[in-house]
C-alpha cells in the first residue's frame, strides 16, 4: 500500500510503500506504530521531541494546550490510514 508519509515536524512528504518507508527510516505505521494511535509521524531527519505524541506523553500537553498544527496532526492520525492514502490507492478503494 502506497501511503503519503508526512513528518509531522518538519513537513517533508513523501509517498512511499511500507517497505520503502521503513528502510529509509521513516517512523511510520504500520512497521512503526498502529494506524489510528497517536505516535511520532516523522522522516528520517527529525527527532521525536517535536511531535504531538512527544507533547502530550512527556510534556503532558493537554488536548485544549495542543496547538492548531497538533490538533490537525492528531485528526489525521486518528482517521489513517484513510487520510494518507497515496491518490492511485484512494481512486482504488472507492471504486471498490
Amino acid at each position: 500500500m502506497r501511503l503519503t508519509h508526512i513528518c509531522e515536524s518538519c513537513g517533508r512528504t513523501e509517498v512511499l510503500d511500507e517497505e520503502q518507508a521503513h528502510s529509509d527510516g521513516w517512523d511510520y505505521p504500520p512497521r512503526m506504530g498502529t494506524f489510528g494511535v497517536i505516535s511520532p509521524r516523522t522522516c528520517p531527519n527529525c527527532a521525536i521531541d517535536t511531535t504531538v505524541w512527544w507533547a502530550i506523553a512527556v510534556e503532558h500537553t493537554t488536548a485544549a494546550n495542543l496547538t492548531d498544527h497538533q490538533r490537525a496532526v492528531v485528526e489525521r492520525i486518528l482517521c489513517e490510514p484513510a487520510t494518507i492514502l497515496a491518490g492511485d490507492a484512494r481512486t482504488d478503494d472507492a471504486g471498490a
